[in-house]
């Protein structure tokens, strides 16, 4: 028997600064579901605003957080800043938020992802169809 875990995590620009641009925000949309896959986790909701990010994955029972987020901040980092994505540089605060979602709330989690324009429309990367 497999089993899934479903977690929503969330980090923040370093100092919160509004880091993510239309640019970045388009390269995060690629490259966070393939860095994600490539840990064995699948993307179900992506919420980019230009401070901070909130994915919902699920991920096998038995699973490396830590890696995971190391793939997905650090990497994401590097890769955007190697190859001059955006204007400013990307950096990542310290830490991240992760917590398990039951199956029961995944379609609400879903949808408070999604919105994240909508609910912080100041925050919107500029240039932004988001």
């Amino acid at each position: 028997m497999t089993s899934s875990l479903f977690l929503h995590l969330t980090w923040a620009t370093l100092e919160r600064r509004p880091m993510i641009g239309a640019p970045v925000a388009e390269f995060l949309e690629r490259f966070l579901p393939a860095e994600a896959r490539r840990h064995g986790a699948q993307v179900i909701a992506l919420g980019v605003v230009s401070d901070h990010v909130h994915l919902l994955l699920r991920v096998p029972g038995r699973f490396d957080i830590p890696r995971l987020m190391q793939g997905l901040k650090g990497a994401s980092a590097r890769v955007a800043n190697r190859d001059g994505v955006g204007v400013v540089g990307l950096r990542w605060a310290r830490g991240y938020d992760a917590r398990s979602v039951g199956p029961r709330r995944l379609s609400a989690v879903a949808s408070y992802i999604r919105e994240q324009a909508r609910r912080h429309p100041d925050r919107v990367p500029r240039g932004s169809t988001y």
